[in-house]
């Protein structure tokens, strides 16, 4: 697998655990001394879709609304090779018909190019098969007439291309109405997706909603009924809301991590990062690439840290190698009552993005009792600071997709939490951490 090949550098000078203990500091007979195991596991769940959004204010307003004859709507995606795009947005003078491309979507790269330019000829106008046709533009049970949503007529059929339905109507071609660009946009793998209402269209055009996917029919299937994930409430009266919840549950990119580092250290101190300040080397190369062995090698010199090591091999596995959703990595040590624990372990859909506790670590210890349970409520996604982040799981410069380690721009920042433009999978939906007595 390319993510396993790409990181066995970074992880294959990481072979041995790192464990040490200060010769100098020795335990007093009062000491009380536990011995722990910690589990790390990728709990994520895999996605069916990449990405899903919604469309709702037309370029140049100020807020939601329909787009009509000369006006557009813009948003932005992400893409890889293997992706396609799908959307849907209602045909307004009509009872519940709507423009998209069809059902397995408008693919977005062709031999390793993005897909640009004018590709209206990939869309159709479908009629939902939710409700009764009426007079096109005039109907009272059409958005602009009725007198609240879902007033029609259910029809009970399926979704058809409205050149396959013989409803006694007539309907303008979908090149005098719509044109649907693609254009790339000025990060890696963005596509900028326009969407003009033509000023020979005789309808406005509804808020939508869109879906990036590499397989599966997202919006609708041909010649099936609707399959009640929002895509009646869109055509018949151009609300995307529910289409775009029920597809965005579904959608995400997962998410390896990579092999991670641990220190058990005294109270106060920071042997992994400071927050606020610049990350070292070893974090950088850990957060960057995945690779533990730089930042496993210095924490045997950190002041307060009484041991540390890395973790590499998931468990049931011969080798050092990254968890994929279903995989755990365990390590095991001992501490001392008063001691705290720290870990890293990068994100690798990211730039510079690891999976810690606080800067201090948790403590081990909860008054005279070594703690025991889940630890996750205490895990945050960190941003290193060190390299510029770009969308997760498409950027040039992450493991799965770099050249070699350390290729990103350098960013010059400071550790922090993660906040930036993008989205990440919910930490506790993403990674799980436990602590259990031996």
């Amino acid at each position: 697998m390319k993510i396993k090949s790409i990181l066995s550098l970074a992880i294959a000078t990481s072979l041995t655990v790192i464990s040490c203990k200060k010769e100098d500091e020795v335990m007093t007979s009062t000491s009380t001394t536990q011995e722990f195991k910690v589990t790390v596991e990728n709990v994520q769940t895999p996605f069916d879709y990449q990405a899903t959004g919604i469309f709702n204010t037309p370029v140049g307003a100020t807020s939601p609304g329909g787009a009509g004859p000369g006006n557009a709507y813009e948003f932005s995606v992400f893409a890889d090779e293997n992706s396609r795009l799908s959307f849907a947005t209602m045909f307004v003078g009509s009872n519940d018909l709507f423009f998209a491309p069809h059902g397995d979507g408008i693919k977005l790269y062709n031999n390793g190019s993005m897909v640009t330019g004018d590709v209206t000829s990939h869309i159709s106008l479908w009629d939902a098969g939710t409700e009764v046709n009426e007079m096109p533009g005039s109907g009272p049970n059409q958005p602009m007439n009725q007198s609240g949503p879902n007033t029609g007529m259910d029809e009970n059929g399926t979704v058809r291309n409205i050149m396959d339905v013989s409803d006694g109507f007539t309907y303008p071609s979908v090149a005098s109405t719509i044109k649907v660009t693609l254009t790339a946009g000025s990060m890696p793998n963005e596509i900028i997706v326009r969407i003009d209402n033509l000023s020979s269209s005789t309808t406005p055009i509804a808020p939508g909603s869109w879906t990036i996917h590499s397989t599966g029919n997202p919006i609708f299937t041909e010649n099936m009924k609707d399959a009640g994930k929002g895509l009646e409430a869109l055509a018949e009266d151009g609300n995307p809301a529910d289409l775009g919840m029920n597809n965005g549950k579904l959608s995400g990119v997962n998410t390896p991590f990579a092999p991670g580092v641990w220190a058990v250290h005294t109270s106060g101190k920071m042997p992994l990062f400071t927050n606020g300040n610049a990350g070292s080397a070893g974090l950088e190369a850990l957060a960057e690439d995945g690779a533990p062995s730089k930042m496993g090698a210095s924490l045997p010199t950190k002041d307060g840290v009484k041991s540390s090591g890395v973790f590499n091999t998931p468990v049931g596995a011969s080798g050092p190698a990254p968890i994929f959703p279903g995989d755990k990595y365990e390590f095991t040590f001992k501490a001392s009552k008063g001691e705290y624990l720290s870990l890293a372990a990068m994100y690798v859909q990211s730039n510079d993005l690891y999976y810690s506790f606080g800067q201090s670590g948790i403590a081990l210890w909860n008054g005279d009792s070594p703690i025991s349970g889940d630890l996750t409520s205490s895990i945050d996604l960190w941003d290193a600071g060190t390299e510029v982040n770009e969308y997760p799981g498409f950027g040039a410069n992450q493991p799965v997709r770099q050249s070699g380690a350390n290729t990103g721009m350098d960013e010059n920042g400071t550790v922090m939490k993660v906040n930036d433009m993008f989205m990440y999978i919910m930490n506790d939906k993403s990674v799980k951490v436990t602590i259990t007595k031996l």
